[in-house]
């Protein structure tokens, strides 16, 4: 049987040099891919389309969805007025990714959210985010990491049954919980929300707010078990 095809969204970046080139690109770092690939899928990249509405052609090719880190959402998908801390928008990116979470919560696709994709999950499902906290984010570029627990009884308590501690690089997090949504972590230090599940679904619908990518002790659970619902789900 041939591998679980797992789609991840991608940057979309104005300005951006390799070689002699310096153009526009959408682009991901290779840590995605690669944790993909060492849970035993294959990775496809998704850039954002200027048709969001195309998300469920792309969504009914695919075998599970991965919606990737990257920079803070717009508040106005939140119904908020900006944060002086929060980051220019990423207009493109953010309709191309909600429309492919809704796509895939309407086929029962299973679905990763990472980072930002925790944070669209529950936007997409009318909750509200912390536009700024501290200690969450280590010096530009460089990841932090603190101790998560998993709450008993849930799908990544399932996976990830102890408090480990994860890589992390965020200032944003969940406020109002989306509908149909679970706290599924939190960090143990403040209690921030660290995981989100969709809990009594046949599928798998799940979001972390850490970078599993990003792990060095290559720990793949969070991914292996999206690539085995995947597979599970094809049949």
């Amino acid at each position: 049987m041939s591998k679980p095809l797992i789609g991840i969204s991608t940057y979309l970046e104005s300005s951006v040099r390799w070689g002699v080139w310096h153009q526009p690109a959408a682009l991901l770092p290779a840590g995605y891919h690669r944790l993909v690939q060492r849970a035993g899928g294959l990775a496809a990249l998704l850039p954002p389309d200027d048709a969001p509405a195309s998300a469920a052609s792309v969504v009914s090719r695919l075998d599970a969805l991965v919606i990737a880190g990257g920079p803070d959402v717009e508040p106005v998908r939140y119904g908020a007025e900006p944060h002086e801390r929060t980051g220019p928008p990423a207009r493109e990116r953010d309709a191309w990714e909600l429309s492919l979470i809704e796509a895939a919560l309407a086929a029962g696709l299973p679905l990763l959210g990472i980072c930002r994709g925790m944070q669209l999950l529950n936007v997409a499902r009318g909750g509200t985010l912390v536009q700024h906290l501290e200690g969450h984010v280590g010096p530009p570029g460089v990841f932090e990491h603190h101790e998560i627990k998993p709450v008993p009884g849930t799908l990544l308590a399932r996976i990830t049954p102890d408090a480990v501690s994860v890589p992390t690089y965020h200032h944003q997090a969940v406020d109002r919980l989306g509908e149909g949504l679970v706290v599924s972590a939190h960090a143990t230090a403040d209690g921030t929300v660290e995981a989100v599940e969709v809990p009594g679904v046949a599928g798998f619908v799940l979001g972390v707010q850490w970078h599993p990518e990003a792990d060095t002790g290559e720990d793949v659970r969070v991914m292996r078990a999206l690539v085995e619902a995947a597979a599970a789900a094809r049949g």
